[in-house]
């Protein structure tokens, strides 16, 4: 059954309220081989335009990866003082090409809900400033704060987290707001997705000594790099000293040079640290019906010319 949402602009037409339509689809998209698929559709019969008579596309909601960067969360404080020195924030959002600027509210002790609601207002202002193609990134993008973290998450969602056609937020670290709110030292979605996890098997066990033998697999960069070693039973961490290859690590361990353990040639694993699950991913940031709904609406009545 069809749901009617009724959405208003009540700051500037409150008089005029609109319709989006919530429903449930079955449908076959191009390149599903012929399946059809379960999406949620959200639908509107108002005008992006109303003198022009613009149609608004309809969505279809498949998935719901949208792409975010959080703050550090490694600031001691839930208030902020932002000043002429350091209230400047750049981001970019879904790929675009440039640095988008805005400037922080000026105040002194302000609550993190008030910042993060000044800068989601300063970054949806940037519609009338980009491309066609990033205006609903901005129009729509959210911001948060909780636990300490500033969250912006984008205001599109896209099959990819990498990629031209990906959901991603980059905020720029010298910013001069940055390090006041965390985002000298950001964790984005992005940054997670383009992790490749390395990893490979020993070739002969360790049974002692101060090198260790590996298939190939790990990849460049090796000197410097942590890893791991696991049988199963045992599981302990390394360097990879001076002079190591992809095939032959130089130990540095906190023994000195050598493991504690020794490995025997089965199911003995080597893995480049980050560690994690290889087939990993970033968790979609819309985790329940109501949050994707929501969104769903977000975007239709953000297109809405409520004029008349």
């Amino acid at each position: 059954m069809a749901v009617n949402v009724s959405v208003y602009d009540l700051e500037n037409y409150p008089d005029n309220s609109k319709t989006v339509v919530i429903d449930i689809k079955k449908i076959t998209p191009i390149g599903y081989e012929g399946d059809e698929q379960w999406t949620i559709s959200c639908t509107t019969t108002a005008y992006s335009d109303n003198t022009n008579r613009t149609d608004i596309q309809d969505i279809y909601i498949m998935n719901m990866k949208a792409g975010w960067a959080k703050s550090s969360g490694l600031i001691t404080t839930d208030q902020f003082t932002i000043t002429g020195a350091n209230n400047q924030l750049q981001l970019k959002i879904d790929g675009d090409s440039t640095w988008r600027s805005i400037t922080l509210a000026s105040g002194i002790n302000m609550s993190g809900d008030a910042v993060a609601e000044d800068m989601e207002n300063k970054i949806r202002a940037l519609k009338d400033s980009v491309d066609a193609e990033y205006k609903l990134s901005y129009m729509n993008a959210s911001v948060e704060y909780a636990n300490s973290r500033f969250k912006i998450v984008s205001g599109r969602v896209s099959e990819f987290y990498t990629g031209s056609n990906r959901s991603s937020v980059e905020v720029n670290p010298s910013s001069t707001a940055a390090a006041t709110l965390g985002f000298n030292l950001p964790v984005t979605s992005l940054d997670i997705a383009s992790i490749q996890i390395r990893e490979t098997t020993t070739v002969s066990g360790y049974s002692g000594g101060t090198t260790l033998a590996l298939n190939s697999g790990l990849g460049s960069g090796i000197i410097g790099r942590a890893f791991v070693i696991t049988d199963g039973t045992h599981t302990e961490y390394f360097l990879a000293g001076s002079g190591s290859t992809e095939t032959l690590i130089n130990l540095v361990t906190y023994n000195g040079n050598t493991l504690s353990n020794t490995y025997s040639v089965a199911n003995t694993k080597v893995q480049k640290l980050e560690i994690q699950d290889p087939e990993n991913e970033p968790l979609p940031w819309y985790t329940t019906i109501d949050s994707i709904v929501r969104w769903g609406i977000k975007t239709i009545a953000n297109q809405i010319d409520f004029s008349s």
